[in-house]
């Protein structure tokens, strides 16, 4: 069953978004980020290249004919064809179509709180299922 993470109050989910896909590109993790629309999946495409000065972080967009041999794939598509399941990072207010096909899915949550009520109603609606969740919240130790 999908295991699902919350990590809640982030000041900028895209600078969270990179963090997260270098710590599990460090860990060898393969990992697909879903994105609200196009503009944010380039966006958060440009970030990956400036992250750090030291670190690489080998990533595309899906679709790309490297997709399958890169770790970190981008997408604002959910039917879009992504080579790999292992981690999920959902930017998007909607609940990912395909979910339930990634072992782990991380659920971004913003200060916004728009953003938080979307994340709330995802949370009881995942919990109602029964999926093993857990809830970091970002700022507090």
């Amino acid at each position: 069953m999908t295991r699902i993470d919350f990590h809640t109050n982030i000041p900028d989910k895209l600078a969270y978004a990179c963090r997260l896909a270098r710590k599990a590109y460090a860990a060898r993790a393969k990992v697909v980020v879903l994105t609200e629309n196009a503009a944010q999946a380039e966006e958060l495409n440009a970030s990956l290249w400036t992250v750090s000065d030291l670190d690489f972080i080998p990533h595309v967009l899906a679709g790309d004919p490297l997709a399958p041999q890169t770790p970190i794939v981008i997408t604002c598509d959910e039917s879009a064809e992504v080579p790999h399941h292992e981690m999920l990072v959902n930017l998007t207010r909607r609940t990912p179509a395909n979910f339930t096909q990634f072992a782990r899915v991380f659920e971004i949550i913003s200060v916004d709180e728009e953003d938080a009520a979307e994340g709330r109603k995802r949370y009881v609606a995942y919990k109602k299922q029964s999926y093993p969740l857990t809830h970091f919240v970002a700022g507090q130790s």
